[in-house]
Order: structure tokens, then sequence, then C-alpha cells
């Protein structure tokens, strides 16, 4: 004769909290709702990257009309013998500075736009102190640059020149720009090795003074 077990004491059909988290988890997956916002963010993206390309295009176009014009205009303007320019001392210094100065103005957002994500990857548990690290060496770019320029720039011919442009100057003018070119690689790769180290003792020092 067989024995059943009380009504009371069948197991429930009714999967139990435990037994219903390991089906949600092992069992088969259920459609997940995307972000609603997603292809908006993707479709700008894409614009975001278009616009930067073409000011990027823009960029090196201007340049090169700028060039262009200005080599125009010193064909045009300077006036030659025996087939040789006699261009005026100060007007090549004057295109010198004015090479220095766009290229502080070209390099300094160039350097900036670059030198954020790396920034935000050394600086991830201080994002504020990243901020104003990239503000503060932003500041001393451009303090380099003006100094360099007021440091470097004649007012008067220098005792190898003359009143008018001769190979002396030449070499003067292009060790201006090398030598700006130099100082900012230099301290630029500094600042990059520097970097790390600077946000690995922030960040000590900021769980530190949480303990």
């Amino acid at each position: 004769m067989t024995t059943h077990p009380p009504a009371g004491d069948l197991p429930s059909s009714d999967p139990t909290p435990v037994e219903r988290r390991l089906l949600e988890a092992l069992g088969p997956g259920q459609p997940r709702s995307t972000s609603p916002d997603l292809f908006d963010r993707v479709l700008g993206s894409i614009a975001d990257d278009r616009i930067r390309r073409r000011r990027n295009r823009r960029g090196v176009l201007a340049a090169v009309a700028g060039l262009l014009l200005l080599t125009a205009l010193v064909l045009l303007l300077t006036p030659t013998k025996n087939g040789h320019l006699l261009m005026d001392w100060w007007v090549l210094e004057l295109i010198t500075t004015g090479l220095l100065i766009g290229l502080a103005l070209w390099l300094g957002p160039f350097i900036k736009r670059f030198g954020r994500a790396y920034a935000a990857d050394v600086f991830h548990d201080n994002p504020q102190t990243g901020k104003s690290y990239i503000v503060l060496t932003d500041i001393v770019y451009y303090l380099i640059f003006t100094a360099y320029i007021l440091f470097t720039v004649n007012f008067e011919p220098r005792q190898t020149w003359g009143l008018r442009v001769v190979p002396a100057q030449v070499t003067f003018e292009a060790a201006r720009l090398g030598g700006i070119l130099l100082i900012i690689g230099v301290l630029h790769g500094l600042n990059i090795v520097l970097m790390p180290v600077l946000g690995r003792l922030f960040s000590l020092n900021r769980k530190l003074s949480g303990h």
C-alpha cells in the first residue's frame, strides 16, 4: 500500500527566489532595451567628426593660402637687382616674428587637443586637478613663446648684418624658428614623462588625506 505525502508537504511549483535568479542569469537572454538616445549620440559623434575634419582642412588651406600670399607679396614688393632680391632687413624680421606668432597660435591648441585625453587618463582620480593642470600648462606655454619672441626680436640690424638681407640674417632667423621648436619639444617631452608621476602623487595624497 503506497502512502502519499500530505497535501501540505507537496513541493511547490513556484520557483524560489534563488531559483528565479539562476533562471534569469542562466536562462535564455532577454532582449535588452537600448538607450533611447544611443542613435542620436552616434549621429552626433559622426557630425562632430565631420566638423572637425572640415575645420582641419580649412586650417590647412588657410595656412597654405597665407604662405602663398606672403610669398607673392615678397616677390612683388621686393626690388631686384641682377636677378637678386634686395629685401630690407626689417622685412625678414617681421616675417619671422609673424611666423613665430602664428606657430604659437596653431601649436598650442594642437597640443592641447591631443593632451586632454592623456591628462584625463593620468588624473582620473582627480579630474578637477587635471583640468587645472591643462590650464596652467597653457599659461606657461604662451609665456614661453612671448618671452622667446621678445628676447630674440631685433629693432636694428646686428653688427654682421646690413640694411639689406644677408646670409647671416637668414641664418639667425632660421635659428629663431628652430630654437623655439626645440624648446617646446623638450618641455613637452618632459611634461609627458612627469605628468604620470604627478598624477600618482596627487592620487596617493588624496587617499592619504581620506584616511
